[in-house]
């Protein structure tokens, strides 16, 4: 029953739902528990010391392995297949090099204030897409990461649990929506709301 997904959540195929490491979790509640407790763990290493690698290819898969490495044999490898959102699997490493590249410019460039470089960063890492699954978490959890690393706050999200709240959550697809198309409001309101 793993393929019946919730609405913004990434569909697995029958090939990557094979690598669930944890052969008896049933349904898709299961799936979510056990996969918050790798995230939870993931989380005290992530923010428990400081990250000089931060903005490289090598940390964000590094960190989806921290966040889903308990839960997926795949986690922290770059997908291989397509879906209905993200890039073409085949531009995947070369999009988060020049991501990482873009923000470093932004950040020594002073081209935007330090919570929207964190905003549209973490937007444009949910637009590639890089993982089978688990982008949108491992998004955030990278944009707060990179905020307490330049002595900012960590942004509010809503201040909804996007797993369990339907309206944050929809007020945040709506916000990721609007900024790829180039409005970058919402999503700056939302994430400090």
């Amino acid at each position: 029953m793993i393929s019946g997904v919730k609405s913004g959540t990434t569909p697995l195929d029958a090939d990557e739902a094979v690598g669930l490491i944890e052969t008896d979790i049933k349904n898709r509640e299961e799936l979510d528990t056990w996969e918050w407790s790798n995230i939870t763990r993931a989380e005290q290493w992530a923010f428990s010391r400081r990250h000089p690698d931060l903005l490289s290819p090598d940390f964000i898969r590094t960190l989806h392995r921290r966040m889903f490495g308990e839960t997926w044999r795949w986690a922290g490898r770059y997908r291989t297949t397509d879906k209905n959102i993200g890039i073409a699997s085949e531009h995947i490493a070369t999009a988060v090099h020049d991501l990482c590249a873009d923000v470093r410019t932004q950040l020594d460039g002073h081209v935007y204030g330090i919570d929207e470089i964190a905003a549209r960063f973490s937007h444009r890492l949910v637009w590639i897409h890089p993982f089978v699954n688990g982008n949108g978490r491992h998004a955030r959890m990278l944009a707060d990461l990179f905020l307490v690393d330049n002595s900012a706050p960590r942004f509010t999200w809503g201040s909804g649990d996007l797993r369990h709240s339907d309206g944050a959550r929809q007020r945040y697809l709506s916000a990721l929506r609007r900024a790829d198309a180039g409005d970058f409001a919402p999503l700056l309101a939302f994430v400090r709301s």
